[in-house]
C-alpha cells in the first residue's frame, strides 16, 4: 500500500510538470440586454499535492461586486474611490448559484467561506488522495458589472470586457491559497485545460488568446464560439460590435492587441512588436503558446508612469517610442503572468523584478540615449537642468526614492493588499527591478543575473514556482555571497545610505573609512577617479557601523561611493570626496526647482513680486530654497525682499528637519523654526518668530489612515510702536501644546483635537471632536462638537483678539489660510474656516471671553446639497450665557475644499428676507497648492 501511494505521488508530480491535471468546461449564454451570463460548468480537479484533501475551495471573484460591503467594495472606499459605493444597484455585478453537484448529480454541500462573498468552500464527503481527481458541476448566473469600476465589465456602447467572470479552483500547495478580489489583478489559479462554449449575438466579435471556432444560429441571430486552451490560468474575453483589435504574426507567435498610437503606421507597429517578442525570447526563452493578447485595459491598469502618459500633443518622446514602451510593458507582463504560476499576492516581487529588469535592459539596448524628459532635454534653458541629464531608466529609482523619502516604503515581501497604492502600482516593482541592477553590478558579471533569469524562466514555465527557486538558481551560478540580497534587501524596508567619513594617505595606498548609516549588511562599491576617469572600483561588504578599506593610491584625486549609481541609496549627496581642493561639491545656484543632483550643493532661487500691503506697497525679492521634487529630510527657504513704499528690507525664512526614528508608533519628529518681517503701519515693522517640534505616530499598517500628532510651539509677535498712533493689537508670546488624533476615510471620519495655550495674560483650554459617517443608504451625517474655556483671562484691554470665536477666529496663531486676514467687509470677509464655534451666521455675540460650547451638524438632502444646523452657548464675563443657533443650506462642491453656505434662519431671524442677503453667504475655499494636491494624491499614499 505504501509503495502504491508513493508511485501515485510520483506519477502525479511527473504529470503536473507536463500538462495541466485540471480541466474546466464552460457552457455560457450571454444576455446582452440584462448583462447576464447563464453558465453550466464542469470542473475536474486533480490533487497534485502530497496531502489528502477533505474540502475544495473555489474562487468566485465575479461575486465581489455584489454589494458595497464586500472586500472589493471596502478596498475601493479605502482608496477614496467613490464610484463603487455610490453606484446604482444595476451597475454592480454578482453570482447567483443554483446548484453544485457531483458527477452522479448529487448535491454537494457548499458555503461562502467565513461569509466571504467571493470564496466558496465545497465539502466533498471523502478524502481526495494525491493523484486522485474529482468532477463536479455548477449551474449559476453571473451579473456583469459596469466597466467603470475596474475597466472590465459592460460598456455603455454595448461592448463587454470579461475578466474573473467564472468560478475557478484555488491553488493548494500544503495549504489552500484563497483570498478576495481587491482590484489588484492577482487571481491565483491553477493551470487547467479549458473548453468554453459561449453563445452571443451574431453582431458581436469575440477576441481571446485561445483557439476558437464559431457556429451560427441564423434563426436566433446568435452564434456559439468554441474556445480551446491547454495549460491556462485564466480566460479573458473581449466582445465588441466593432472589433478594436489588430494582430501581427512573428516567430510563430501571434500578437493580438488593441493598444493604439494613432500617429504610428502599422508597419512601424509591426517592427516594434516583433522586436519586443524577439527580445523576450532571447532573454527568457520561447513563449509556450501561439497567441499572446494584450489590451489597452491591461495597460491602463498598470501603465508606464511618467511624461509618456501625457497627451500626444504634449508628449516629449519621439514617434513610436510611446507605442513601443506601452507594448513592452504589456507584453512582458503577459509573458510572465501566463507562464509563471507564482502566488501574486504574497510572492509578487520576483515577477516584478524580472519585469522591470527586462524593461530596463530593453531600453538600454534599443534606446540608450533616451532621457527621462525625452526631447525636452534638448531645449535651451531646460537642458541646463539636472533633470535633462537623467536617463529614461532613472525614473525607476526616483519612483522608489520618493516613497523612501516620505517614510512610506514597504518591504518587497509585504502582501499586495497591505501595500499603499503607490507602492503597489509603482514603487515596489521599481525597487525590485533596480534591486536586480544593484545585484548585477555587485556580481561584476552582467551574464550571471541574465543567465539566472533565463534559467529560472525555462525551468519553471507552466509550473507552480516561487522566489526560493530563483534564489537557488542564482546561488549556484555565483561564487559571491548574496545572502544580503535575500535577507536584507528583499524582506525588509531598510534604506541604504553610505558615507565616506575619512581618508588617510599611507605611502602608496589610501585608507578609506566608510560608514553604513543604516542597520543592514548590504555592500557598496568604492571607486577611485583621476582627472574624471575611473581608475579603480572595489566592492566593500560587511559594513556594520564603520569599516576601513585600503586601496592603491594611483594618483587618485576623487573617491565616489556607487560610481555607476546602481545602488538605490536614499541619500547620494554624501557619496563624493575630493582629495584635492577645498570643497567636496561645488555650490550650484539654479533658477527654479530641479531634480536632486548628488554632485552639487544645490540652491534654487526664484524672483518674487507682489503687492504686500498699503504700507510696503510693491515688493520685489527672491526666494532661495533647497527643496527638490523629492522630499529631503532638511529643507529651507529664505525670502529677502524690499518694499518700495516703506523703503525697508523685509522678508521671511523657514527651516525644517525631519527625523525618522522608527517605522511605526512614534516614528517621526519634526523640528522647525520660522520668522517673518513686514510693515503693519507707516514706518512700523511687524515681526513674527516661531520655533516648533512635532511628534508623529502611525500604526504598523500603512494603509490605515489613523494618525496622531503632538505639536509643541511658541508663537511670538512683536511690533514697533508709535506713541502718536498706538495700535490696538498687542505684542504677544503664546506657548501652545496641541494633540491631534485623526482617522480620515471616505465613508467615516473621526478626529479630535486637544489644545492648550498659555501666555502672559491668559491661559485657555479647548477640545474639538469630529465625526462623519456615510450609511449604506448613502445618507451622510456630519457632527462636530467644540468646547473651550479660559483658565484665566486678563486681556480685556485687547478686546476680543484672544477670545473664542463663534464664526471667524482672529487666528493669532497663524493656523488658517485666510484670503483677507483683517478684512471686515467685502467678499474675502465672507470666507470662513470651520474652527472654534464653527457657526456660519454672524450673530450679536461673535466672541466668548469666558467659555463656549457649540454643536455643528449637517446631512445631505440630495447629492452635494446639505442641510446644516448649529447650536451653542456663549459665555462672556459679566453676562449670562447666551443660546445661539443658525441653520441653512450647504452646497459642497468639493467637500472641505470648496463649499458655499446659505443661511436661512438664526438668532437674527429669517435671514433670507433680510437686506444685503448676498453679504451673509459664507464660503470655504482652499487655494494652497499642497492642500489641493492632497485631494488627488490621498488614494495613492
Amino acid at each position: 500500500m505504501i509503495k502504491f501511494r508513493i508511485l501515485y505521488i510520483i506519477i502525479a508530480f511527473s504529470l503536473h510538470t507536463v500538462s495541466a491535471q485540471n480541466s474546466i468546461v464552460i457552457d455560457g449564454i450571454l444576455d446582452t440586454e440584462n448583462k447576464v451570463i447563464s453558465i453550466t460548468q464542469e470542473i475536474t480537479y486533480t490533487n497534485t499535492s502530497r496531502d489528502a484533501l477533505q474540502e475544495i475551495f473555489l474562487q468566485d471573484w465575479a461575486n465581489s461586486f455584489v454589494s458595497k460591503t464586500t472586500p472589493l467594495g471596502e478596498r475601493f472606499s479605502e482608496d477614496f474611490l467613490k464610484r463603487f459605493y455610490f453606484a446604482k444597484e444595476y451597475e454592480r455585478g454578482g453570482t447567483a448559484i443554483m446548484s453544485i453537484k457531483d458527477k452522479s448529480l448529487k448535491d454537494i454541500s457548499w458555503e461562502r467561506f467565513n461569509q466571504t462573498p467571493d470564496i466558496i468552500k465545497l465539502d466533498i464527503n471523502k478524502s481526495l488522495h494525491p493523484g486522485e481527481s474529482i468532477t463536479f458541476n455548477l449551474d449559476y448566473k453571473v451579473k456583469i458589472p459596469s466597466e467603470k469600476f475596474t475597466r472590465y465589465g459592460y460598456y455603455k456602447n454595448g461592448d463587454f470586457s470579461l475578466k474573473y467572470w467564472y468560478i475557478v479552483p484555488a491553488v493548494y500547495d500544503s495549504k489552500w491559497n484563497t483570498y478576495s478580489h481587491k482590484h489588484l489583478d492577482d487571481l491565483y489559479a491553477p493551470l487547467a485545460d479549458y473548453k468554453v462554449n459561449l453563445t452571443i449575438p451574431s453582431s458581436y466579435t469575440l477576441t481571446s488568446e485561445f483557439d476558437q471556432k464559431e457556429s451560427s444560429d441564423p434563426d436566433n441571430e446568435t452564434k456559439t464560439v468554441q474556445l480551446f486552451g491547454k495549460n491556462r490560468n485564466e480566460v479573458n474575453l473581449y466582445l465588441e460590435k466593432n472589433s478594436s483589435f489588430y494582430d501581427f504574426r512573428m516567430n510563430g507567435v501571434k500578437l493580438i492587441s488593441n493598444i493604439e498610437d494613432n500617429e504610428l503606421m502599422p508597419e512601424m507597429k509591426s517592427v516594434a512588436t516583433k522586436r519586443i517578442i524577439k527580445f523576450l525570447e532571447d532573454r527568457l526563452g520561447p513563449y509556450p503558446f501561439d497567441k499572446i493578447l494584450v489590451s489597452e485595459n491591461d495597460y491602463k491598469n498598470n501603465p508606464v508612469y511618467g511624461l509618456n502618459q501625457l497627451p500626444d500633443i504634449l508628449r516629449p518622446f519621439p514617434d513610436g517610442f510611446q507605442y513601443e514602451i506601452k507594448q513592452l510593458k504589456s507584453i512582458t507582463e503577459s509573458y510572465l503572468e501566463k507562464t509563471l504560476i507564482i502566488n501574486p499576492r504574497y510572492d509578487a516581487w520576483i515577477k516584478d523584478a524580472m519585469h522591470i529588469y527586462l524593461m530596463m535592459a530593453y531600453t538600454e539596448q534599443y534606446y540608450p540615449d533616451m532621457k527621462i524628459i525625452g526631447n525636452l532635454s534638448k531645449i535651451i534653458g531646460i537642458r541646463w537642468f539636472h533633470a535633462a541629464d537623467l536617463d529614461f531608466n532613472d525614473q525607476y529609482f526616483l519612483g522608489y526614492k520618493n516613497m523612501a523619502r516620505l517614510f512610506l516604503d514597504q518591504s518587497l515581501t509585504t502582501p499586495q493588499d497591505k501595500l499603499v497604492k503607490f507602492n503597489k502600482n509603482i514603487a515596489n516593482a521599481y525597487k525590485a527591478g533596480i534591486g536586480f541592477k544593484y545585484l548585477e553590478d555587485y556580481l561584476e558579471d552582467d551574464n550571471i543575473l541574465a543567465e539566472a533569469v533565463k534559467s529560472y524562466y525555462t525551468n519553471n514555465t507552466l509550473k507552480l514556482t516561487n522566489s526560493k527557486d530563483f534564489e537557488k538558481i542564482l546561488n549556484n551560478l555565483t561564487p559571491k555571497n548574496i545572502d544580503w540580497f535575500f535577507e536584507d534587501y528583499i524582506p525588509t524596508n531598510e534604506k541604504l545610505d553610505f558615507k565616506i567619513t575619512s581618508i588617510k594617505k599611507r605611502n602608496d595606498s589610501l585608507e578609506v573609512t566608510i560608514k553604513n548609516k543604516r542597520n543592514n549588511d548590504m555592500p557598496v562599491s568604492l571607486a577611485g577617479l583621476r582627472d574624471g576617469q575611473l581608475v579603480s572600483k572595489t566592492w566593500v561588504t560587511g559594513i556594520t557601523g564603520k569599516k576601513k578599506v585600503k586601496i592603491a593610491n594611483e594618483d587618485i584625486d576623487k573617491l565616489i561611493l556607487d560610481y555607476d549609481q546602481n545602488i538605490p541609496e536614499v541619500n547620494r549627496r554624501n557619496n563624493h570626496r575630493n582629495l584635492k581642493g577645498i570643497f567636496n561639491k561645488p555650490i550650484q545656484f539654479r533658477f527654479l526647482q530641479d531634480v536632486e543632483d548628488p554632485t552639487r550643493s544645490q540652491v534654487f532661487y526664484i524672483p518674487e513680486f507682489e503687492f504686500n500691503n498699503v504700507y510696503d506697497g510693491f515688493t520685489i525679492g527672491s526666494k532661495f530654497y533647497n527643496k527638490t521634487f523629492i522630499r529631503r529630510d532638511f529643507d529651507y527657504r529664505i525670502t529677502p525682499s524690499y518694499g518700495f513704499l516703506s523703503k525697508k528690507l523685509l522678508g521671511s525664512a523657514f527651516f525644517q528637519y525631519r527625523d525618522q526614528i522608527a517605522e511605526y508608533d512614534l516614528y517621526q519628529i519634526k523640528y522647525a523654526v520660522s520668522g517673518s518681517m513686514f510693515s503693519y503701519a507707516p514706518d512700523l515693522l511687524f515681526r513674527r518668530f516661531s520655533p516648533s517640534v512635532d511628534f508623529y505616530w502611525r500604526p504598523q499598517d500603512l494603509r490605515s489612515n489613523k494618525r496622531q500628532r503632538l505639536s509643541i510651539r511658541s508663537i511670538n509677535v512683536f511690533r514697533e510702536r508709535d506713541d502718536i498712533n498706538p495700535v490696538e493689537t498687542p505684542d504677544y508670546s503664546v506657548f501652545n501644546v496641541r494633540y491631534r488624533y485623526s482617522d480620515f476615510n471616505l465613508l467615516d471620519l473621526s478626529s479630535y483635537i486637544i489644545d492648550y495655550q498659555i501666555a502672559k495674560n491668559f491661559s485657555k483650554f479647548s477640545a474639538t471632536f469630529n465625526y462623519r459617517n456615510v450609511f449604506l443608504n448613502n445618507r451622510q451625517l456630519n457632527l462636530r462638537l467644540f468646547a473651550g474655556a479660559f483658565i484665566y483671562n486678563d486681556t480685556e484691554r485687547d478686546g476680543d483678539f484672544f477670545s473664542f470665536a463663534l464664526d471667524r477666529p482672529t487666528d493669532y496663531l497663524f493656523d488658517f489660510s485666510y484670503l483677507g486676514r483683517s478684512e471686515e467687509t467685502g467678499l474675502v470677509s465672507q470666507q470662513i474656516i470651520i474652527a472654534e464655534g464653527g457657526f456660519k451666521s454672524q450673530l450679536d455675540y461673535p466672541f466668548a471671553n469666558q467659555w463656549i460650547t457649540t454643536l455643528n451638524a449637517n446631512t445631505n438632502i440630495w447629492n452635494w446639497i446639505y442641510a446644516y444646523g448649529d447650536v451653542g452657548l456663549v459665555k462672556n464675563k459679566g453676562i449670562s450665557p447666551k443660546f445661539v443657533y443658525d441653520a441653512g443650506v450647504r452646497v459642497s462642491l468639493v467637500a472641505d475644499y470648496f463649499e458655499l453656505f446659505f443661511p436661512v434662519v438664526s438668532n437674527n431671524g429669517f435671514e433670507i428676507n433680510q437686506p444685503n442677503y448676498n453679504e451673509k453667504i459664507r464660503f470655504i475655499i482652499t487655494l494652497s497648492p499642497q492642500t489641493l494636491i492632497s485631494l488627488f494624491t490621498r488614494e495613492w499614499y
